[in-house]
């Protein structure tokens, strides 16, 4: 036999499909299973129909159209191993959700080589993603020891016969995550990549998913920003972000959400007059240190995370201030969730004479926003309106001059305007991707969001999940999540994170408070959702069995 040495380019791995690929199936296992191993008696067909054939996934790798390797995975009881181990249960950790893997069958000239590494890998992506938390097999004998390595915990008495002797064995998430932090290899290949065909759930408030229409968009060959089609797009996409909000006109930036609202600083500091800062969570908190970079003169109604605006608490600070003053706080605090009151806010800044200006860097795209008589508003292409991060975006409703002799040029509002936001080096392929997602940015897209954040609320208070944002200023964009004290959010991100669901965790404020965040920014669909709510619902019992002083992580209940 030739030695045969595939690098990962030349293979593919995935979930069987095709019926040439089932056909071939049926045919590695009758050669492993009856002509390697006897197991099964000779037939003349050459093929093996495994029993719970209908039933089973197949994790298959191919080099072309040859099956070079598989693994089929099961999850409905009873399980083969049933029929062998009658008191199966008693083995097993309790409160799991498990997946019997079987039918292990690499071509023996692929049999060391990455093939098998490679199987491991997908079935542990497939099982994470779906949900499963247990897998159980029956490992030949010949390859114990490289079970174990894997985290494999052997279990109960031999199975199978003489011929062909298999050891019972389980594998635990939380044994497979020690082994991905003991491997490099792992770890990287589970925590920073993923292969294209590999599907991860992104609840993360930026960058936020993009949906394939704006991603082909980005692709697309860049022009010269000071081409007459750049240009013109560029007024295009500014009158279609007006007509969204109802704003006067937008200046489109090169840069995060931060600079935007470093340019509203600095517009606010040619007023050369007092004003006030709202704050009840962490962005609201930025806009107070942007004030103070700017030199502005304010006042700070600074209220506890998660505390509500009493708009005549906020009226009574606003009365202090002169006609001509400012207000500027956040529309939906992301950090907790909250949406604070924008409408009642433009009512009390139009009667006092005051200019609102209003942070919606996490609203605007994934809500109804109105930015009419907002004196500044401050959004990111990279999260509500679903495109890539890189652009930042001031609204204004009067014609801001340029300040040559008090401002940068980058933080000079006036001057973006007087060259139609263009005057300097931009993206085509941003703007181009922004486009698109703004003319997808439809009430029926916010509606889907809020509906399905209206049920994700309520299916997470089910499940004993405490809620920092009280249902009726909940934000449909951001679900923030107070852990109790026996849950860590690091360590149930790094577990959802393996699994393949990306949620927010990592901010140093979201770690001291052990808060864990999951965005609807990008829509994710109801399915996705309900796959969430399965991995978070097998935690919850987990955690509950711990706090009852049950085994649930690696010992079998008795």
């Amino acid at each position: 036999m030739p030695n045969i040495t595939p690098t990962i380019a030349e293979l593919v791995f995935k979930v069987a499909s095709a019926d040439w690929e089932f056909e071939q199936i049926h045919r590695l296992n009758y050669r492993t299973f009856v002509d390697e191993i006897p197991q099964h008696a000779p037939n003349p067909e050459g093929r093996l129909v495994d029993r719970f054939h209908a039933e089973n996934t197949y994790i298959i790798c191919l080099q072309g159209r040859r099956l070079v390797g598989m693994l089929a995975l099961r999850a409905k009881r009873p399980f083969s191993l049933d029929g062998k181990l009658p008191n199966l249960d008693a083995y097993l950790p309790t409160g799991r959700s498990p997946v019997e893997v079987r039918l292990l069958a690499v071509e023996p000239e692929f049999r060391k080589t990455i093939v098998f590494s490679q199987l491991f890998e997908q079935v542990c992506r497939y099982c994470l993603t779906e949900g499963y938390d247990l897998a159980i097999i029956s490992g030949t004998t010949r390859q114990t020891k490289l079970y174990r390595h894997l985290g494999f915990t052997p279990f109960g008495p031999l199975v199978g016969t003489d011929q062909a002797s298999y050891q019972p064995m389980y594998l635990t998430v939380e044994a497979f995550g020690q082994t991905v932090e003991r491997s490099p290899v792992l770890r990287n290949t589970f925590t920073e990549s993923a292969p294209p065909d590999h599907q991860v759930f992104n609840f993360l408030p930026g960058p936020v998913p993009a949906v394939p229409e704006v991603r082909a968009a980005f692709a697309g060959t860049a022009v010269s920003h000071r081409g007459q089609l750049f240009l013109t797009r560029m007024a295009e996409v500014r009158a279609a972000l007006c007509r969204l909000t109802g704003a006067s006109d937008v200046q489109v930036l090169l840069g995060s959400g931060t600079l935007a609202n470093e340019v509203v600083a600095a517009q606010l500091s040619l007023l050369e007059t007092t004003g006030l800062v709202l704050s009840n969570g962490e962005f609201g908190e930025r806009l107070a240190a942007n004030s103070r970079r700017a030199g502005l003169r304010f006042d700070w109604l600074r209220l506890s995370w998660g505390q509500l605006f009493d708009i005549t608490q906020v009226e009574r600070f606003a009365e202090r201030l002169p006609r001509g003053g400012w207000i500027w706080f956040v529309h939906h605090e992301t950090s907790t969730g909250i949406m604070n009151p924008l409408a009642e806010l433009k009512a009390l800044s139009a009667r006092l004479g005051l200019h609102l200006c209003c942070d919606c860097i996490s609203s605007l795209g994934a809500m109804p926003v109105d930015l009419h008589g907002v004196h500044l508003g401050t959004t990111a292409s990279g999260k509500g309106l679903g495109s890539y991060p890189g652009l930042s975006l001031v609204f204004h409703d009067y014609q801001p001059r340029p300040a040559d002799d008090r401002l940068p040029g980058y933080l000079d509002l006036g001057h973006w305007a007087a060259h139609q936001s263009v005057p300097h080096t931009h993206s085509s392929n941003l703007l181009s991707a922004l486009s698109e997602a703004v003319r997808r940015a439809t009430p029926e897209r916010m509606t889907q969001i809020a509906e399905n954040a209206t049920w994700l609320r309520r299916e997470l208070r089910t499940l004993g999940f405490a809620l920092v944002a009280p249902e009726p200023v909940a934000s449909p964009g951001i679900v923030t999540l107070a852990l109790d004290e026996g849950m860590s959010a690091a360590e149930l991100g790094e577990e959802l994170e393996i699994r393949g669901y990306w949620l927010n965790y990592r901010s140093q404020y979201l770690l001291e408070r052990n808060w864990i965040q999951a965005s609807l920014l990008g829509n994710p669909d109801r399915n996705s959702l309900e796959k969430l709510l399965h991995v978070l619902r097998m935690v919850c019992s987990r955690h509950s069995l711990k706090k009852r002083g049950l085994p649930a992580t690696g010992e079998p209940h008795q």
